[in-house]
């Protein structure tokens, strides 16, 4: 497996939260059976996880990717879970839906899943992610 991270920020480090695929139902294939979650903690042998949920129960009709957003309750709040680190599946490269505005100046790398409301799930990360996600 690679290696995924959940570092808090420091005084000279921004936070940094990787993107992963979690194992939700085995029975299903490819993106049918698995959620996007970002780590956001991870403490051996839990994680805690804020989910993603697909916009559509199928890839995008013009690119081919599946797109998610970040799962919020009724009342805004992020969906957080502590999940068990087997459910963990594989990494998750997630490519936000830059829309018709520009993109402000000052916003970094380390911004992007709170700057964006929505998010390709890239297949084209690597080979393994072509197969999942295909």
């Amino acid at each position: 497996m690679s290696l995924l991270l959940a570092v808090l920020g420091t005084k000279n480090v921004s936070p940094y939260n990787d993107c992963v695929f979690v194992n939700t139902n085995s029975d299903l294939q490819g993106m049918k059976g698995l959620e996007v979650a970002r780590f956001n903690w991870v403490t051996y042998p839990c994680a805690l996880v804020q989910w993603f949920n697909k916009v559509s129960d199928c890839a995008d009709e013009d690119t081919g990717l599946w797109i998610v957003h970040p799962s919020v309750h009724d009342n805004g709040t992020p969906n957080f879970a502590i999940i068990h680190i087997d459910m963990v599946y594989h990494a998750a490269h997630l490519i936000p839906v830059y829309g018709p505005n520009f993109i402000a100046d000052d916003i970094k790398y380390f911004h992007s899943y709170d700057a964006f409301h929505s998010f390709y799930v890239n297949k084209f990360a690597d080979h393994h992610a072509f197969e999942i996600v295909s």
